[in-house]
C-alpha cells in the first residue's frame, strides 16, 4: 500500500511543491478558488496563492460546477480520475448532480512507447516479447492512465491480451495520494459540513484501493477466485489467465472475442437474445453478491462481453467487492423487513449495516423509512427501478447522519450499474423480482441443520476459549496492578485541528525572541561605538535596528491579518 506521509509544510520536498502548484493552478483555472480559500492553504504554501489566482476563461463560464469538476479531474490525471470514479459511487458524500457528472469520467490516455513496453517485459519476465510470444502487436488495443493492453499470440497458438503497467505510475500516485491526504486533513479542520464524513479515512481507503488496482498479481488472484466460484456454470465465461507469464506489473490473459454489451445494434445483427442476456447478466451479478460474497464492482457495459450462445463474460477485475456471510445476511434481513413493513426491525436492521456519524433519532428514522416503503412497496413491480430506490434510501440515511459501510456502496453501485445495462438490453427487466430467490435462499440457509450446528459449535468454542483464558488474563491484570505497571491510554480527538494554531504560536514566539535579540544586540553595538560609523552612529547597529523594524512590521501585520479572519 502507498505510504501516506502527513505534510507539514507543502514545500517540504520539491516533488510535492511542484505537483501541488499544478493541482492548485488547475483548480483555480476551473473556478474552484473559493474552495481552495476555505482550506487556508496559503498558511502552508510558501509564497501564498496569488500566483495561481485568475478568473474563469471562456468557454468555461458557460459550464456547470459539476462539469468543471469533471474536467479538472480529467486534466489532473489518473489519481484524480480514479478519485472521481470513487466519489461517483458515494451519494452520501456529494450531491446528485456531481454524482451524475463524475460517472462520465473516462479513464483514457495516450499510449506509451513500445520501447517502454519491451523494457518492462524484459525487467519482469527476463525476456523480450519476441522470445515470450509467437507474435506481439506493436500498437496497443487499449490504453488507460494506469496500463495499456497489447494483443499477442502465445507459443501454443492461443490469442492473449497482455496488460502492462504504465511506467512511473506508482510514483505519480504516491505523490498525489499524499497531497490528497493533506487536503483531506485541511477539510476536516476548516470545512464544517464535511467533518463528519472523515475525509482522511476516505483518502486512506482510496490509497488501499489504488494499491490493489495497480498490483496485477492481485488482479490475477481475483480472476482465479472468480473462475473457481463459477466452475461448471455454462452461462458465464471467465478469461483464462497465465500465471507463469504474469507479475505484479504484467498480466497475460485470454483475449476475449465477443461483442460489448453496450453495442446493442451489433448484438441484434448477430442474432443474440437480448432479454435473455439482460436476465443472465443480472442473475450472475446477484449470485456474485448474495451467494459468493465476491463480486465484480464495476460491471459497466464496457466491462461485459457477450459471446456466442448468449454467454456473458466479465473483464477487468481490478476492482472487486467482498461481503462476509454476516454482511450478506444483514443486508437480506433489512430487505426482508423493508418488504414486510416492520418498522421496528427496519430501524435495527439499518443500524447494523450503517455507520453512525452522530446521534440518531430512531423514531424519526422509522417514520421516514415507512414513508419510503409506502412510496414504493405497493406499486406493481413492473416499472420499479432498484437504482432509484437505492438512491432514495441513501439520501434518507444521509439526512439522519448515517452512512452505509464502504462495501455496501460497491454492492449498490454494482446492482445499479447492471440494472442500467439490463434495461438497455430489455426495457422490461425487473431486477427486484429476480432478486427474490436469492433473498429467500439466504433466509432459509440460516436454519439448515448444518448451519445451526456450525453456529452452535462456534458459539460453544468461543465461550470455552473465554473461560479457559479468563484466569490467566485476570492473573496478568492483578500482577500488573501489584507492580504498578497498569497503563491506561487516552485518545485525544480533535487535537489535529489545534496543530496549525500551535504551529503559528511557536513561529511567533521564535520570531519575537529573534527580534528582541536583534534589538538588544544592536543597542549594545551602538553603546560600544563600534566602527564604521555614519553621523557618529555605528553602521552595524543602524543596520540591526533597520532589520528589527522590518521584522516588527511583518509580525504586526501578520497578527492584524489573522485577527480579521
Amino acid at each position: 500500500m502507498f505510504s501516506i506521509r502527513r505534510l507539514g509544510a507543502i514545500s517540504r520536498t520539491y516533488r510535492h511543491l511542484n505537483r501541488y502548484q499544478q493541482v492548485l493552478r488547475i483548480l483555480f483555472k476551473y473556478g474552484f478558488g473559493d474552495l481552495v480559500g476555505r482550506l487556508h492553504i496559503a498558511e502552508y504554501l510558501e509564497g501564498g496563492l496569488h500566483m495561481f489566482k485568475g478568473g474563469l476563461k471562456q468557454p468555461l463560464t458557460s459550464l456547470s460546477r459539476p462539469e468543471r469538476l469533471r474536467m479538472a479531474f480529467e486534466e489532473l490525471g489518473p489519481t484524480f480520475i480514479k478519485l472521481g470514479q470513487l466519489l461517483s459511487t458515494r451519494p452520501d458524500l456529494i450531491p446528485a448532480d456531481f454524482l451524475h457528472e463524475l460517472a462520465k469520467l473516462q479513464d483514457t490516455a495516450p499510449p506509451f512507447p513500445l520501447a517502454a513496453v519491451r523494457a518492462i517485459l524484459i525487467e519482469n519476465l527476463g525476456r523480450p516479447p519476441e522470445e515470450i510470444f509467437q507474435s506481439f502487436d506493436d500498437e496497443p488495443i487499449a490504453a488507460a492512465s494506469m496500463a495499456q493492453v497489447h494483443h499477442a499470440r502465445l507459443k501454443n497458438g492461443r490469442e492473449a491480451a497482455v496488460k502492462v503497467l504504465r511506467p512511473g505510475i506508482e510514483r505519480i500516485i504516491a505523490v498525489d495520494v499524499e497531497i490528497l491526504a493533506h487536503i483531506a486533513g485541511l477539510m476536516e479542520q476548516h470545512i464544517e459540513e464535511v467533518q463528519g464524513q472523515n475525509p482522511v479515512a476516505i483518502v486512506d481507503e482510496f490509497a488501499r484501493s489504488l494499491s490493489q488496482e495497480i498490483d496485477f498479481s492481485q488482479e490475477l488472484a481475483n480472476i482465479q477466485r472468480f473462475a473457481r466460484q463459477f466452475t461448471g456454470k455454462a452461462t458465464i465465461h471467465v478469461p483464462v489467465v497465465y500465471p507463469e507469464l504474469s507479475t505484479n506489473r504484467v498480466l497475460v490473459m485470454e483475449h476475449v472475442v465477443g461483442i460489448k454489451a453496450a453495442n446493442i445494434t451489433a448484438l441484434r445483427e448477430a442474432g443474440y437474445d437480448l432479454p435473455l442476456i439482460a436476465k443472465r447478466g443480472a442473475m450472475l451479478v446477484m449470485e456474485q453478491i448474495f451467494v459468493h460474497g465476491f463480486f465484480h464492482a464495476d460491471p459497466h457495459p464496457g466491462n461485459i462481453f457477450i459471446m456466442p450462445g448468449n454467454i456473458v463474460c466479465f473483464v477487468d477485475f481490478g476492482q472487486m467487492g467482498r461481503l462476509s456471510r454476516q454482511e450478506r445476511e444483514d443486508v437480506t434481513n433489512l430487505i426482508v423487513h423493508l418488504v414486510a413493513g416492520n418498522e421496528r426491525e427496519i430501524v435495527s436492521g439499518l443500524l447494523r449495516v450503517t455507520n453512525q456519524l452522530g446521534e440518531v433519532n430512531r423514531e424519526a428514522l422509522g417514520r421516514d423509512l415507512i414513508r419510503l416503503i409506502d412510496l414504493y412497496l405497493y406499486r406493481p413491480l413492473a416499472g420499479l427501478e432498484a437504482g432509484r430506490i437505492i438512491q432514495e434510501l441513501i439520501g434518507l440515511i444521509s439526512r439522519h447522519r448515517l452512512s452505509f459501510k464502504p462495501e455496501l456502496y460497491l454492492v449498490m453501485k454494482a446492482l445499479s450499474t447492471v440494472e442500467g445495462v439490463g434495461l438497455m438490453l430489455d426495457p422490461k427487466l425487473e431486477l427486484i423480482r429476480l432478486a427474490k430467490p436469492f433473498m429467500r435462499r439466504i433466509s432459509l440457509n440460516r436454519f439448515t441443520p448444518n448451519r445451526l450446528a456450525e453456529d452452535i459449535s462456534y458459539t460453544g468454542l468461543a465461550y470455552t476459549r473465554l473461560l479457559r483464558e479468563a484466569p490467566e488474563e485476570l492473573r496478568l491484570i492483578l500482577h500488573q496492578l501489584r507492580r504498578g505497571q497498569m497503563r491506561i491510554e487516552f485518545e485525544h480527538k480533535g487535537m489535529r485541528q489545534l496543530a496549525p494554531d500551535l504551529h503559528h504560536i511557536a513561529n511567533r514566539i521564535a520570531f519575537s525572541i529573534v527580534l528582541a535579540a536583534l534589538i538588544v544586540g544592536s543597542s549594545l553595538i551602538v553603546l560600544a561605538d563600534i566602527p564604521p560609523r555614519w553621523h557618529n552612529i555605528p553602521l552595524l547597529g543602524l543596520f540591526g535596528f533597520f532589520i528589527a523594524g522590518l521584522m516588527g512590521l511583518r509580525l504586526f501585520f501578520s497578527m492584524l491579518k489573522r485577527s480579521w479572519r
